[in-house]
C-alpha cells in the first residue's frame, strides 16, 4: 500500500498544493517552519482523523478558510481509493471515498495505514501516562477501525458520569439537592460495558506488541538490554502500588469482554464512596497505563536519553510489523487483515546519535513507501535515498 497521491486545499499554511507520490523513500526538505510536516501530517490524519501535533482541528484550517480539505488516493495492488476529508470547525466534518459521502469519517479509516516517528515519540517513554494510552489507542483503532466509535462512546460515558459524581460530590458537602444515585448505577453500567471493551483491545494489543518491541529495541540499540512491555490496569492495582522492579505482565490475558464487564462493575461498587467525595471516575481503562521497562527498571526515570529513544522507536518498528503482518488469530477476534503501513519519519533523524540513524535507516528502508521530514539533505540517511521534494515558503517542487 502507498500514497499515491496528496491534494491539501486550505490546510494549514496552504491554499493548494497537490502532489505526486510513488513507492520508494521520499524526502521533504527545506528549514524549519516552511510546511514539511503538514504535508506528512495531514497523511496521518486520513490514517488516524487526529494530528500528532495538535488536539484540535481549528488549527489545521489555513488563517482566514472556512475549511480545510484533505485528498489522498491510495494504491493497494491493483485498486485505487480515493479519499476525501472536509475539516469545519465548530461543525461536523464530512467525508467522501471514491467520489461518494459517506455516514461518518471514521468509516474512511483502514483505508490507510500509518507510522509516524517523530521528535514527540520521546515523551511515550518519559512522559505521563495518557501518551501511553493514546499511543495503544491510535494503535488499536488503526488494527480495528471498529474501536473508533467504542472509544467515542467511552469518552462520553466518562463525561456524562464524571458530572454525575461532581453533583453527587457537592451533595454530600450539603451544596445542592443529592442526585438519584440510581441515575449512577445506569453509568456505572454503561462504563463497565464500553470500558471492558477497550480494556479488552488494549490487553491483546499489548500481548501482541511484546515480542514485536524486544526484537526491535535489540534491533535499535545493538542488543544492549532487554526491553519489556506490560500492562497495568486499575482493576489489579491502583497507581503506584506496583513495585518498582517488579517484572510487567500483561493482566486480563484471555479474559472475556463479559467477564472484564463484571470485573469493572465489582472496582466501581468498592471505590463509589471515594469517587463521590472527589468527584472523579477512579476505575476504568483511562486509569491505565503501558508498562516500559529495560533491563529490569522502568525506562521512565532510569533509562538514559539514547536507551529512552531507542524504546521509542522500537515502540513504532512494532506497530510497523503488527499492522504489516497481523496475528494468527485476526480472523477470530475481528481485527484486520495485515497491510503495510506509509512509514513516516518526521523530523526524526536530527534527534538522534549517528548509530541510531543508521540503524533505524536500515530497519524501515526495505518499506514500501517512506515519507521523511529534514531541515537539510544530510540529515537524510544514505540508506534512505530517494525521490525529494523540496519546501520553501509554502511552496512544493520537486528536486533534479
Amino acid at each position: 500500500m502507498h500514497v499515491s497521491h496528496l491534494s491539501l486545499t486550505d490546510y494549514r499554511s496552504y491554499e493548494q498544493v497537490d502532489l505526486t507520490l510513488g513507492p520508494g523513500v521520499t524526502a521533504f526538505v527545506g528549514p524549519n517552519g516552511q510546511g514539511k510536516t503538514n504535508l506528512v501530517e495531514a497523511v496521518g490524519y486520513v490514517a488516524t482523523l487526529g494530528s500528532h501535533r495538535v488536539a484540535s482541528d481549528a488549527a489545521l484550517v489555513r488563517a482566514g478558510a472556512p475549511r480545510a480539505v484533505v485528498r489522498l488516493r491510495v494504491a493497494r495492488g491493483d485498486r485505487s481509493t480515493l479519499v476525501e476529508l472536509e475539516l469545519n470547525p465548530g461543525r461536523a466534518n464530512r467525508a467522501q471515498v471514491n467520489r461518494s459521502p459517506v455516514r461518518r469519517p471514521r468509516d474512511v479509516l483502514g483505508i490507510v495505514r500509518t507510522v509516524l516517528f517523530a521528535p514527540e515519540d520521546l515523551a511515550l517513554v518519559k512522559g505521563d501516562p495518557d501518551g501511553r494510552r493514546r499511543f495503544l489507542d491510535d494503535l488499536a483503532v488503526q488494527v480495528s477501525p471498529r474501536l473508533a466509535g467504542v472509544l467515542t462512546d467511552y469518552d462520553r460515558v466518562l463525561r456524562q458520569r464524571g458530572a454525575l459524581l461532581k453533583s453527587a460530590g457537592g451533595a454530600r458537602r450539603g451544596r445542592g439537592a443529592p442526585p438519584d444515585l440510581r441515575t449512577l448505577d445506569v453509568w456505572d453500567a454503561k462504563l463497565a460495558q464500553v470500558g471492558a471493551q477497550v480494556l479488552a483491545a488494549r490487553v491483546r494489543l499489548v500481548e501482541h506488541l511484546r515480542p514485536h518491541v524486544a526484537r526491535a529495541y535489540e534491533q535499535v540499540s545493538g542488543g544492549q538490554g532487554a526491553a519489556v512491555t506490560g500492562y497495568r490496569s486499575s482493576l489489579v492495582a491502583p497507581s503506584g502500588q506496583v513495585p518498582v522492579d517488579a517484572e510487567p505482565q500483561v493482566p486480563h490475558v484471555g479474559a472475556t469482554t463479559d467477564a472484564l464487564e463484571a470485573a469493572i462493575l465489582e472496582a466501581l461498587a468498592r471505590v463509589r464512596g471515594q469517587e463521590i467525595d472527589r468527584g472523579v471516575n477512579l476505575v476504568g481503562p483511562h486509569r491505565d497505563d503501558l508498562l516500559l521497562h529495560l533491563g529490569g527498571l522502568p525506562a521512565k526515570g532510569y533509562a538514559s536519553h539514547g536507551e529512552s529513544w531507542s524504546f521509542a522507536l522500537a515502540l513504532r518498528l512494532a506497530s510497523f510489523e503488527l499492522l504489516t503482518h497481523g496475528t494468527e488469530d485476526d480472523a477470530v477476534a475481528g481485527w484486520g487483515e495485515g497491510t503495510e503501513p506509509v512509514l513516516v519519519l518526521d523530523d526524526v533523524f536530527a534527534e538522534l546519535d549517528q548509530r541510531r540513524r543508521g540503524r533505524l535507516a536500515e530497519l524501515v528502508g526495505r518499506a514500501e513507501q517512506v515519507l521523511v521530514t529534514a531541515a537539510v539533505g544530510e540529515d537524510v540517511p544514505s540508506e534512505l535515498k530517494g525521490a525529494r521534494v523540496d519546501v520553501l515558503d509554502g511552496t512544493v517542487s520537486r528536486a533534479g
